[in-house]
């Protein structure tokens, strides 16, 4: 390699959310196939980022064994600096755009997105949101990093919450995210289950401090604080801990583009019980990694939480089961190779650029 680069990777919101948690499982594993540097906010175990400006500069002297470089995009703003890049400095960049989202995008994202080199949709549902989806390539999971506890019970202790083991669901405290449906099934099944502890993984926005209000009231109301804990934000290098300590985690939500925390579950060992949205039904299978709930409703989480909880047997075959299919189906491998097959055929044979 020269002065120059082969791949930019943009990383442009200052969470940590699902959206940075795909992208830094592939950079992960691309940054030692490509001269590549990451844009943005700094992701775990992924090199250390440099500006937007910094980016523009190295693209403008792609490296000499490609005809150009390319950015590879996965947020609004992130395809707006991108087509700046391009469109406006006339760099010699293509872009890729990755979309999960299952419903109609709203006018100026689709706008960006039909301006894309190449469209990546991580689902065949969300192919038909995305006209111009060129590519159809499933998001993976880092299975090096979600694995299974040597000893779950100990691993639980370890993390200093009460009881003999945790159900938890991980993800925004707010409406569309199920939270409340996980709450009102835990309130449910708590005074049945004197073992268990329910744990709620993940933040509320300023908008949604008022829901996480409710929720802690309405668990107070019910006397089962002491059973409950609500962790806050767990940082990316904490969570592969705290996911594989649980017994079961509870995917809820009433919306979702694709849905990684299922996947990590998985891939720790750790059954799941999910509502139908994302691309959950195609994780657990035929209720071999836990159980799809029929209805978005407390009541279908609490029963099907409730089932797994009195079949330990179970419960712990679907513990290798879990894992064995995200291994074999949804690894970061998979996702890697068929990026690294979208690059290379650009590289390759070129892509004419958006009309």
């Amino acid at each position: 390699m020269v002065d120059g680069v082969e791949l930019i990777v943009t990383n442009m919101h200052r969470n940590f959310t699902g959206v940075s948690s795909t992208a830094a499982a592939v950079v992960r594993k691309q940054v030692d196939h490509y001269d590549m540097r990451l844009v943005g906010k700094a992701l775990p175990g992924c090199p250390d980022p440099i500006s937007v400006t910094e980016a523009i500069g190295l693209s403008r002297l792609h490296s000499a064994n490609r005809p150009f470089a390319i950015w590879h995009v996965r947020r609004n703003n992130e395809m707006r600096a991108a087509l700046f890049a391009r469109d406006v400095l006339q760099c010699p960049i293509k872009i890729v755009f990755t979309s999960a989202a299952q419903r109609r995008h709203s006018a100026l994202p689709r706008w960006l997105i039909s301006r894309m080199d190449m469209v990546i949709a991580t689902t065949r549902s969300a192919a038909k949101f995305v006209p111009n989806a060129r590519a159809i390539i499933h998001h993976g999971v880092d299975t090096e990093q979600f694995h299974p506890a040597e000893d779950r019970p100990k691993s639980w202790l370890n993390t200093g919450m009460p009881g003999k083991m945790g159900i938890g669901t991980i993800g925004r405290i707010r409406p569309e995210k199920g939270t409340d449906l996980f709450v009102d099934a835990m309130i449910s099944l708590l005074p049945h289950h004197p073992e268990a502890t329910a744990v709620v993984v993940g933040k509320a926005k300023r908008e949604h401090r008022a829901f996480e209000a409710a929720l802690r009231s309405r668990i107070e109301t019910a006397g089962l604080s002491h059973r409950f804990v609500f962790t806050g934000e767990v940082g990316p290098g904490e969570l592969p801990e705290l996911v594989r300590s649980l017994s079961l985690l509870v995917a809820p939500p009433r919306y979702e583009g694709f849905g990684m925390t299922p996947l990590e579950a998985m891939a720790s060992g750790v059954p799941v019980v999910a509502t139908h949205t994302g691309y959950f039904s195609r994780f657990i299978g035929n209720n071999e990694a836990g159980l799809l709930v029929s209805e978005t409703s407390a009541a279908a989480v609490a029963r099907a939480v409730h089932a797994l909880l009195k079949e330990p047997l179970r419960r712990g075959a679907m513990n290798a089961t879990a894992r064995e299919r995200a291994l074999a189906m949804f690894s970061v491998n998979n996702e890697v190779s068929g990026i690294a097959r979208i690059y290379e055929e650009m590289w390759r044979e070129g892509i004419k650029p958006a009309a």
